[in-house]
């Protein structure tokens, strides 16, 4: 069954040309599906149109023509109590770890900001917080999503500058995991990273789709990545959505020349990815 629905959907900008104001297109007449529990490799250059369609899926931004649907819901022309619960069902996971984060907030914070916003709550911690004892409900919710991704309790109490790159981006999965969406945007999320530290990334994303079922857009420039954790891929050029199909028979005999200069860009995965 299809998650998300994308039905020849186009994004246009005003931009001036002289003494005329004209259209400028970003993205133009595309149509794609993503299965619930798969991941959707989405590749192109920088340019392309990736991130845009992304944040049209996630209803930050209105398309100009075409209809997306989340999990049967009209994104663009959902009700105040869709688009709650569309949000709550998706999350970004973005490109640079730290811009992501509040340096002012604890990794505490971070991570239970969402559970303030949707007010939505596990059932252990309502079970707590009945009791009285808030403050340790959700200490013990936040433990359980660092452990998740990796990191341990005592990051709790840190700030964003006191931890690396991939501890930061690690804490911005935890916090895209704390309302349980079914649906991950994975906008480039290991590009600002080093080498090894992104392959630790995603390996992480690999583990936790297997552990909670999540269906997941993965954003990338780098096809060997794509190929890696993608069930199928589709390929972006100009705006246009020039190629989509299996992730390894899309890349063992690619139909578009663009494609196969995408593969031959990046031919190997970075070491760690295994």
């Amino acid at each position: 069954m299809a998650l998300v629905e994308v039905h020849a959907v186009g994004k246009s900008y005003p931009r001036r040309a002289g003494l005329r104001t004209e259209l400028c297109p970003v993205v133009q007449d595309v149509s794609l599906c993503i299965e619930a529990g798969e991941t959707l490799g989405l590749v192109g250059e920088s340019g392309s149109g990736k991130t845009t369609l992304a944040r049209m899926i996630l209803g930050l931004v209105e398309p100009t023509q075409g209809e997306i649907r989340v999990d049967g819901i009209d994104v663009a022309r959902a009700s105040g109590t869709e688009s709650r619960a569309l949000r709550r069902q998706m999350q970004p996971v973005f490109q640079d770890p730290y811009a992501a984060l509040n340096p002012r907030m604890n990794v505490l914070e971070i991570v239970t900001e969402p559970w303030f916003i949707h007010r939505t709550w596990s059932a252990d911690m309502q079970a707590i917080a009945a009791e009285g004892r808030s403050k340790q409900a959700l200490r013990m919710e936040a433990s359980k999503l660092l452990r998740q991704v990796g990191l341990d309790e005592s990051a709790l109490g840190g700030h964003p500058h006191e931890f690396s790159g991939g501890q930061r981006q690690r804490i911005n999965i935890a916090r895209a995991l704390a309302l349980r969406p079914k649906l991950l945007i994975l906008d480039e999320p290991v590009s600002a990273l080093d080498v090894s530290v992104g392959a630790q990334i995603v390996n992480l994303l690999r583990g936790l789709q297997r552990e909670f079922g999540l269906t997941y857009l993965f954003i990338s420039h780098s096809m060997p990545l794509v190929r890696y954790l993608s069930n199928r891929i589709a390929v972006m050029e100009h705006g246009r959505l020039v190629e989509i199909g299996e992730a390894e028979a899309l890349c063992a005999a690619p139909k578009e020349e663009y494609t196969r200069k995408l593969i031959a860009a990046t031919p190997e995965l970075p070491s760690g990815v295994a």
